[in-house]
């Protein structure tokens, strides 16, 4: 990077203030030892992103948390989708299967990692290992790996390796499934499990060594850019391009990464051309702020709705629930919540996958007045002897926008007056979520299949059914998604049994349905080629620029 006007912050203040003061100057910054430093750059294609958190970790194995979204800029994957659900090879260039249980792939064998050196099956093996180990704290590990034969094993401590993946010779993959998965394939195709040297990113115990992406540690990098910089308590990182990826050249010269934590701090940064792209910018007011571009993208198979525990009173009367749902005008909610945009209106959970156009799914109805008349015939008699509604996970202000005015229309139309809100979800885990109503939150999938969206939102096997539901099960639901999951990716019958779990669930009338994701390019105009995936990754970093 180009040092033009430099002046010295001053030696007594820590990274952290250092930087605060350099951001309300108004300013670039590099952070170099004690001090720090202004900066400005002068004609080179730097992308500067503002970040939303002081992320202290930034393994590229955690498999969620904001630096999730930034995996795709300096580490590879064995394929990954486009912007349009396409699949795509990367590392691993075929794939087949001739039973849906034994499936095999093959290398680029042009793929190296940043000192040249090759990428080869057991470096994909040592991935898929250590990233299924427990103390990794993969968060989305199962969604790529947890069909693999001994993945139970592996997670459960008896095991360190996948029994079931074979390394033939150092271009192919052999993976051996415990049961059938049509789509297996398609998990793969991500960022959540990326491909690291096998002798860096495992010790000899198995797990995973200690900050072994740090590039003090001489890490290599499978990604378009690798990582020069990092300076965890200044909340700043900086990539530049891996000479020897196996891709096309990277467009830019230089990523800076800031931690910004304000949104309204981000916004003005951005506005002034200081950032020109952020993590994940969510605000009711962001078109309005940043205009159109910045949050424009494809729908992803993502949606956010309000999920009722059906357990607890006064949800486990179906009535209350009815009546709740119906009360609630959710053309008003959208408007109130992302009155210009990104997101649009949804009645259902699924969206954007094959299915959910035409699912035959019948949107709730709004009616006060039948409402009124349900919640009368209840148990509860009437708003009077309802338990406080509690809502969780109502974090940013569109969020709070959208409960307050789902609390505003019981409010009018049940006379319900008895409602509370809380940010955090995590507080409410375990025994404490029996103590909670409403639960705010998103579901979808990271492939593009109607199966795999309702089996991690609706069945009673998935987190959402079990955590924020109450332990919700309909063997209905259950067994047409089961049976729908044993047909071919391309069979039709696969999406018709997943629609009709899908209405199967609308009877239960368990959840508010809110909004279909849209994926933000969360970028200035100016920046071209940002385009993000059904995955929040980066489709392709390496075409990114500015201009």
């Amino acid at each position: 990077m180009t040092d033009g006007n430099v002046g010295t912050l001053g030696a007594g203040l820590s990274r952290r203030e250092a930087l605060k003061l350099s951001l309300a100057a108004g300013v670039s910054f590099t952070l170099l030892g004690a001090s720090a430093k202004i900066v400005q750059a002068a004609g080179e294609q730097i992308l500067k992103i503002a970040h939303p958190t002081f992320s202290q970790d930034w393994s590229p194995l955690r498999g969620g948390g904001p630096p999730f979204r930034w995996n795709s800029l300096w580490w590879a994957s064995p394929m990954y989708f486009d912007g349009d659900g396409k699949i795509n090879p990367y590392v691993f260039t075929s794939w087949e299967t001739t039973d849906n249980k034994v499936w095999t792939f093959k290398l680029d064998p042009k793929a190296t990692f940043s000192d040249g050196s090759k990428i080869t099956s057991a470096d994909v093996q040592a991935s898929w290992n250590v990233a299924a180990m427990p103390n990794t704290k993969n968060q989305r590990a199962d969604q790529v790996l947890s069909k693999v034969a001994g993945f139970a094993d592996l997670t459960g401590g008896t095991a360190k390796e996948l029994s079931g993946v074979a390394v033939p010779d150092e271009g192919t993959v052999v993976v051996t499934l415990s049961d059938v998965d049509p789509i297996f394939f398609m998990r793969l195709a991500n960022h959540i499990v990326p491909i690291a040297k096998a002798s860096q990113v495992r010790g000899e115990d198995g797990e995973e060594v200690a900050d072994w992406y740090m590039p003090a540690n001489d890490t290599v990098y499978s990604g378009p850019f690798k990582l020069v910089e990092i300076d965890l308590d200044a909340g700043t990182l900086a990539f530049e391009p891996n000479e020897n990826f196996f891709g096309p050249k990277p467009k830019l010269a230089r990523i800076e990464l800031s931690s910004i934590e304000d949104n309204v701090t981000a916004t003005s940064l951005l506005n002034s051309g200081e950032y020109n792209a952020h993590t994940e910018l969510i605000t009711s007011t962001i078109i309005k702020d940043l205009g159109a571009d910045f949050s424009s993208g494809p729908t992803i198979p993502t949606s956010q709705h309000f999920w009722f525990n059906t357990a607890r009173a006064p949800m486990d009367d179906p009535k209350v629930r009815q009546a709740l749902i119906m009360a609630v005008d959710r053309e008003g909610l959208i408007k109130a919540s992302y009155p210009d945009g990104p997101h649009k209106k949804t009645d259902q959970v699924l969206n954007s996958v094959p299915g959910a156009d035409g699912s035959g799914f019948e949107p709730f109805p709004y009616d006060p007045e039948a409402a009124k008349k349900l919640l009368s015939e209840s148990s509860y008699g009437g708003p009077e002897r309802l338990p406080k509604l509690l809502f969780v996970g109502v974090s940013g202000p569109a969020i709070e926008a959208a409960a307050q005015y789902i609390a505003e229309q019981w409010r009018q139309n049940l006379g319900i007056t008895a409602v509370d809100m809380k940010p955090q979800q995590d507080a409410y885990a375990g025994p404490d979520q029996n103590a909670v109503q409403i639960f705010r939150d998103d579901v979808g999938t990271r492939v593009p299949d109607a199966v795999s969206y309702l089996a991690g939102s609706i069945a009673s096997t998935s987190s959402n059914a079990q955590n924020k539901m109450g332990g919700y099960k309909n063997d209905k639901v259950d067994s047409l998604l089961t049976e729908a999951a044993s047909k071919a990716a391309d069979d039709p019958q696969r999406v018709a049994l997943a629609q009709e779990a899908q209405k199967a669930f609308r009877e239960d009338w368990a959840f508010i349905p809110w909004y279909a994701q849209t994926m933000s390019r969360w970028a200035v105009a100016e920046v071209k080629g940002i385009d993000k995936n059904l995955d929040w990754q980066v489709v392709a970093p390496w075409e990114i620029s500015i201009g």
